[in-house]
């Protein structure tokens, strides 16, 4: 009898393990959707890796407006998904208001630190990746002016934007850099026709290559560089595919192997801060069949150097979100 009882209890107790071990994950995507062809689109790469490799599958959400944040959030972890992942510095303050109401479920934020038992948060050094591609652009200038496109006007951004004019600068002392910002509120994020505005304008003041970091309203800038006859610098995704030959580089921030490994932890989700840095291929630059033409060798020999010593230590990029001044450039 008493080893009945243990062979019940021991099978209960493993299928409990195994129903919590078998939690579906979820995500939800930031406005833009998750074809945004740049942030969203990687956090959903990252999905589908998960679960080619797995077999599992996973619980998704794609916002509409910025009053489902919350809503969205308190639906997938009432429906029990487990880690749910979340794409967006915006979701921060939601996040820690909901967090603490489901302290048995694992969260994940990408791009915000949110201080909580059940929270991890990634984040990653996006000034040592423009950087690199900043010292791409100056080299392939042939006027001397290069340009800069952000999203929403955040810290976070002006981030990409002082890494990339500080590389410019190593690059050639004497080169300009024109900062744009597509505006105030979230749907900056999604404006390709205010994109294709601001590239105009840019290439009017002289600039030649410009990197859009702007989620969708990206597309708008590529767009138009490809039509106007300059270059172009692409975010977040390899976004070099989209115009072959037009495309300079583009800044890879691995927001796929952030999601991955959150989908891969699974209900075993350790909290806490996770940076993605240049050393641990968090960020890096694109190379691929659609660029080869455009990026010399010495390019790629002087990014390559400057890459080693970032990853040393010996070269330091300033980030703009340590005390919000940028030492190259003013926004």
């Amino acid at each position: 009898m008493t080893l009945m009882k243990s062979f019940l209890s021991a099978a209960a107790t493993l299928a409990l393990t195994a129903g919590v071990a078998a939690a579906e994950p979820a995500i939800i995507f930031d406005l833009g959707g998750k074809f945004d062809k740049s942030f969203n689109e990687a956090a959903f790469n990252g999905a589908t890796k998960w679960a080619t490799e797995t077999g599992g599958t996973f619980k998704e959400l794609e916002m509409q407006d910025e009053a489902q944040r919350e809503q969205a959030l308190r639906r997938l972890a009432e429906s029990g998904a487990n880690p749910v992942v979340m794409t967006g510095f915006a979701f921060g303050d939601v996040l820690a208001q909901v967090a603490p109401d489901f302290p048995n479920t694992k969260f994940a934020i990408i791009d915000m630190v949110v201080d909580a038992p059940n929270v991890k948060s990634v984040v990653f050094t996006e000034d040592q990746g423009s950087y690199l591609v900043g010292m791409m652009a100056a080299m392939a200038s042939k006027t001397g002016t290069v340009g800069f496109i952000g999203g929403m006007d955040i810290p976070l951004i002006r981030r990409f934007g002082c890494g990339y004019a500080q590389g410019v600068l190593a690059a050639n002392p004497a080169a300009k850099v024109v900062l744009n910002m597509t505006g105030t509120t979230p749907a900056a994020w999604n404006d390709p026709v205010k994109g294709a505005e601001l590239a105009k304008a840019q290439k009017a003041q002289g600039a030649d290559v410009i990197y859009a970091a702007a989620g969708g309203t990206g597309v708008g800038v590529l767009q138009t560089a490809a039509d106007e006859g300059i270059l172009s610098i692409g975010v977040d995704s390899n976004q070099n595919p989209m115009h072959p030959g037009q495309v300079l580089t583009s800044m890879i921030k691995r927001v796929d192997v952030a999601v991955y490994n959150a989908f891969k932890e699974g209900v075993d989700l350790v909290p806490g801060i996770n940076v993605l840095d240049l050393k641990g291929d968090g960020v890096g630059y694109a190379m691929d069949e659609n660029n080869a033409k455009l990026v010399t060798p010495e390019m790629l020999a002087a990014v390559e150097a400057a890459s080693a010593k970032i990853k040393s230590g010996e070269l330091v990029v300033h980030d703009y979100m340590s005390d919000n001044t940028c030492p190259a450039a003013t926004f």
